[in-house]
């Protein structure tokens, strides 16, 4: 974890382009990512080259021990023989695991470091790639619940008398479930410093996020004039992006990699949510005073 945060920091301590990744994983060089180099198994033999070096068997002979078993099978009948054993005193079956990003992350780090060792000493233009991609890798994860123009309530009436009733109605459920607090400040306020969070600040954000998701619901519920129905769905995914970046920035202590990744968006969806308000804001006063 440690060497994540430092690989994440390394990078963000510049300024940063955000930029879509086509290739997910982490990148070794411009033609290939680090997932190519470490699924490599150049004697065809279902042992990873990387792996290999872990269990002394010899990634360009596919039978290193000359046995006829090949280098799967030999290091099977070792994992079975070290396998421990249960209460009943039986071979215990393996873990049936529950991986969080991070885990998942950490693994294909460590299986990237173990591959690139094999090759000589890791070097400078190396760490810079996996500190770049790392960002990129943590800045661009994807939206998890997307609401479609099917899930909102549309009327086919565009009157001025439709449009005053859906602005009261925007605005009374903004009155009723009203934002305290400021998540940016609670996120400034859980910085420790560049690479600690103080973990117990951060459910400050619990009411934030249970009034936008009482937003989120009263606007999925509403009647919305045809005309507006595009930029209320709008608002209704930005603050949507939102709730998942507050939730995952509590998930530091349990899932690091998640949790950055939602530090590093929020800033951009607070703004993309101000501009789809402001749209929305203007097609209202054009409307009630046409």
């Amino acid at each position: 974890m440690v060497f994540l945060l430092s690989l994440f920091f390394l990078k963000t301590k510049t300024e940063y382009k955000n930029q879509a990744v086509q290739n997910v994983g982490l990148v070794y060089n411009d033609n290939a990512t680090l997932a190519d180099l470490v699924n490599r198994d150049r004697d065809k033999d279902g042992v990873l080259d990387w792996e290999e070096g872990l269990w002394e068997t010899d990634p360009h002979n596919p039978d290193t021990f000359g046995k006829g078993l090949g280098d799967k099978a030999e290091i099977e009948k070792i994992k079975l023989a070290t396998r421990p054993l249960n209460e009943l005193g039986d071979l215990a079956a393996p873990n049936q695991e529950n991986l969080t990003q991070t885990d998942k992350f950490s693994r294909e780090l460590f299986s990237t470091i173990a591959t690139l060792n094999q090759t000589g000493p890791i070097d400078q233009a190396t760490i810079d790639k996996l500190s770049s991609s790392l960002s990129e890798q943590i800045k661009n994860a994807s939206a998890r619940k997307i609401y479609t123009i099917s899930e909102i309530k549309i009327i086919n009436d565009d009157s001025v008398k439709a449009t005053q009733k859906y602005n009261d109605d925007i605005e009374n459920l903004y009155k009723k479930y009203p934002i305290k607090g400021n998540a940016i400040q609670v996120l400034k306020e859980s910085m420790v410093d560049q690479e600690n969070i103080d973990v117990s600040v951060l459910s400050k954000l619990d009411p934030i996020i249970k009034q936008t998701n009482m937003i989120i619901s009263g606007m999925v519920k509403m009647d919305v004039p045809i005309s507006l129905s595009n930029l209320h769905l709008e608002i209704i995914n930005s603050l949507q992006r939102l709730i998942e970046n507050l939730n995952d920035i509590k998930l530091f202590d349990t899932d690091v990699v998640v949790a950055l990744s939602a530090m590093s968006q929020y800033e951009k969806n607070t703004n993309l949510l101000q501009t789809a308000v402001a749209k929305l804001t203007n097609a209202i006063d054009k409307k009630l005073s046409s």
